[in-house]
Order: C-alpha cells, then structure tokens, then sequence
C-alpha cells in the first residue's frame, strides 16, 4: 500500500479577475472526458474563463491548472483511509479557493468520494444555489448508485442543481427526486472521439491492467505471467501494456523483468497509442468499455486490496463489474476476480480469444450493440449540456 507525502498545498489566483467555471475531476479517465467537454465549452464560448482541479489534459483544454490531483490517483477503502491527510489538505485549500473567488458555477466529474463531500460543503457553507448562495454546481459522469449506495440520489438532490450522465439507464436512477438529469452521450461516442483501440486478427495480445497505482499492482503481475503462458502456444506472437503514468510505467517495468524470455515481447506504450489488437486482459475500468466497443474478445481481471473487496462484496449488487457485461446483461467478458485471476485461466481466455469463432464473432455483435445504446441524442452533448444551464453573472 501507497503512503503518499502529507505536503503543503497552495492553489494560485485565478488569471481572470472572474472565474465563470471551475472544473473539479480527480482521476485519469475523468481529466480526460472533462477536457474533451472544456475543449467544446470554448468553441461555444470562446471568452469562458475555465479553472480546475484535475490533470493535464484540462489544462491542455485551455483550463487554468490549480492542482494536479490525478498524480495522487488511489482506489479502495483501505488506501484512502491510509492517506487521509493528503486529501484533507487538499479539500480544506479547495474549499478556501471557492470561499476567496467564487466561481460563478462549479461541475464536479465522477470522483465521488471527494466530490460529493464537496458538494455537501458549498452547500452547508451557504455558497451553492441550493445552500442560498450564487454558486451554480453540477455533476459530470454520475457516481454509480445503480451499484451501491443508491441513497446518494436524495443527497444529491439536495445540492445540484444538475446532472449529465453517460449511461440511459441512470436517467431512471433519479426519478423519484427532483433533480434535472439528462443522457449526455458517453465520452466514447462524442463525435470527434478518435478510438485507439481496434480489432485486428493479426495484431499484438493487449494487457490493460488499469490506471489506479495498487490494482495495477495487484493485477499485471497475473496478465503477464498469463501472456508468457500463451506465448508457448504462440511463440511469436507480442503483447502491448498501455499505461496512463511514469509511476504505473515503473510499476509494469518491474513486473516485467520477471518475464525472462518473454520480456522481449511485451511493448511498454503509453496510453493514447493506437492499437489494433487481437486479444485483451483488462481491468474492470474504463478500458474495459473502449475493448468492448472495438469488438476485442478477450477476458476481465481484477484484484483489489483485500479489505475493500471485503466490503465491496458486502455493499455492491451488481451481477457483473465490466461496464460492457452490465450494458449488454451478458458476460461477453468472463471476469476474474480476487482469487480466480490466475495465469492459468487468462491464459485460457487469451487462447479462446484468438482460436474460437464463436468468440470473436461474439465480441464483433456485441461492439454493434454497445454503439446503439450508449448513442446520445442529435445535438446533445456534455458541453451543450452545462453550457445551457451554467450561471451567467456578467
């Protein structure tokens, strides 16, 4: 388990004497989407004056970076109780900076453990329009209360003022509240999306073990150690590991090493490179979905610290923990969890997915399916969501 580094934290001014929104997303995959909504809230509105709290690829949108948070990317019970303080810091310098500057609207995307205290905050502190202040705020990517804690729907209610959701499904997760919810399309599908995964038969084994430090931890040694087995089989065959960060990087790197003479055929490559793959291992993440949407048969593999599986098989009910499996109420991808992702039966799954035509043919229908439910609506999108809704103090 990852101690992080308790150290100061000190958020600059805004470069504009007015914020008109503040952008607050935690993880990777988060820093992503909200950068490719940033990137068309400015095309609409090209004056909008943008700050956040999330990654690089907001800031490269044209956001003001106040802090990198995706850096301290940790998952699980156990790991955010180990670095309590860190993310103390940081919410109690977060709440000061909207406290000085006030933002005239503020969206939240996913990251619910820290942003739904957040939303609590701004409102007790009477700075929301919910709480009596002026402060629009809203929520990007909803926290996943189809799968556990679906209680947060009434909190939620109670401090935004609106919420755009990338599955449905969800709309109907609300529907005895009176919180104003639309389908906004998901990331995956926004037109001008570029997918870098695809389905080839002749390309390289793909191993995702995910973008969180301790799952990747736990996970990759199993995916590679599964691949060198297949490479028995299939000795000339290569593997490509996709990985969001230098410290997930060192992580595979190490791992690795332990490859011996299979090292030479597993490619390190960050994410974002282009891939067409005829197999995968992926984590329960949201890789999972872009293989299911490329049609990449292959399997899931999961391992979590031990204490929060054990709570997470006590709070969540959910039949599947792949994004695509629950979308299609199918296991299109067999998944293993905890003590069944072993390399022997992941290396059994990579061989089904390169030999079996059932498979593949299984995987291919299922990306046509994907497509069609997760299609928003002619004219709506993340941007066009907030940007209608979004409070105007000039």
């Amino acid at each position: 388990m990852t101690l992080l580094t308790p150290s100061p934290v000190a958020f600059p001014p805004p470069k504009a004497p007015k914020t008109d929104l503040l952008i607050v997303a935690g993880e990777h995959s988060g820093d992503e989407h909200a950068a490719r909504m940033v990137t068309k809230l400015l095309r609409l509105q090209p004056d909008l004056r943008i700050a956040a709290v999330g990654g690089g690829n907001l800031e490269n949108a044209g956001a003001q970076l106040l802090y990198d948070i995706t850096s301290l990317s940790v998952i699980g019970f156990a790991e955010v109780l180990k670095n309590y303080r860190v993310f103390r810091n940081i919410f109690q310098q977060l709440i000061q900076w909207i406290e000085r500057y006030e933002p005239a609207n503020i969206c939240l995307v996913d990251y619910p453990g820290f942003n739904l205290r957040l939303a609590k905050q701004l409102k007790s502190r009477g700075l929301s329009r919910k709480g009596g202040g002026g402060i629009g705020l809203f929520y990007y990517i909803s926290p996943q209360i189809w799968a556990w804690k679906s209680k947060r729907r009434f909190e939620m209610a109670e401090t935004l003022d609106g919420l755009g959701v990338i599955f449905p499904f969800e709309v109907d997760c609300f529907k005895d509240t009176d919180l104003p919810v639309e389908f906004v399309g998901h990331p995956f599908l926004e037109e001008g999306h570029a997918p870098n995964l695809t389905y080839r038969p002749e390309g390289p084994v793909l191993l995702l073990p995910g973008s969180r430090l301790q799952p990747v931890n736990r996970i990759f040694p199993a995916m590679a150690e599964a691949f060198a087995l297949f490479l028995k089989k299939h000795p000339g065959d290569r593997a490509v590991v996709l990985y969001p960060s230098e410290e997930i990087r060192a992580v595979l790197e190490k791992s690795s090493s332990s490859l011996s003479g299979a090292i030479s055929s597993v490619e390190l490559a960050p994410n974002g490179r282009e891939v067409a793959a005829k197999a995968v291992l992926t984590s329960s993440g949201t890789m999972s979905l872009s293989c299911g949407l490329a049609g990449i048969p292959g399997a899931i593999a999961y391992k979590a610290h031990p204490l929060t599986y054990f709570w997470a098989r006590r709070l969540i009910h959910i039949p599947y923990i792949g994004i695509a499996n629950l979308l299609l109420d199918e296991s299109v991808y067999p998944e293993y969890i905890q003590g069944r992702a072993i390399p022997q039966l992941l290396a059994s799954e990579l061989e089904k997915a390169v030999t079996e035509r059932d498979k593949i043919d299984n995987a291919r229908k299922a990306a046509g399916r994907l497509r069609k439910i997760l299609a928003r609506r002619e004219n709506v999108s993340p941007a066009t969501w907030l940007a209608t809704r979004m409070v105007n103090r000039h």
